[in-house]
């Protein structure tokens, strides 16, 4: 697999445009990047098979399909054995209203992005499932009073 540094800037560009755009035709990809299309294909594929594509999805609007409220949690295990962050990593990949998850250095061990329609339904979530994920001891919420910015893309 070709490290990130290998890339020359054809590859570099042709991710650029996708991330904006993932739908774009290979050949309007083509020209906006300085090649015909039948190389573009290749390269875009050879790019996905490396594993530097790793799928195509559409940006949904969360306050459309009513899940507009958007929650971080600050998860505390109540032991730190490779066991015990396993069965918590399990578990919370189980839960729809999750987003994210990360492993975090600092005070608490987890944080968890949650998207929900309310307070109410974050409440819900709070009390029947999140405290009740294997180890969980401490829980702190923050909810988003509003997003400044928000994106999946990757600066390189």
């Amino acid at each position: 697999m070709k490290k990130a540094l290998e890339l020359d800037n054809y590859d570099r560009n042709i991710l650029e445009v996708l991330q904006q755009d993932g739908r774009i035709s290979y050949t309007n990809l083509g020209k906006q990047v300085g090649l015909t299309t039948p190389p573009c294909i290749e390269r875009v594929r050879k790019l996905e098979r490396d594993g530097f594509i790793k799928g195509y999805s559409a940006n949904l609007s969360a306050q459309r399909l009513g899940v507009g409220l958007v929650v971080f949690v600050q998860v505390s295990l109540d032991r730190t054995s490779k066991k015990a962050f396993e069965d918590f990593r399990v578990a919370i990949k189980r839960l729809s209203s999750v987003q994210e998850c990360y492993l975090v250095t600092g005070s608490f061990d987890f944080l968890v992005k949650a998207r929900v329609k309310d307070m109410a339904a974050y409440r819900d979530l709070l009390e029947e499932e999140l405290l009740g994920l294997p180890g969980v001891s401490d829980s702190t919420s923050i909810a988003v009073m509003e997003t400044v910015k928000e994106t999946l893309a990757i600066s390189f």
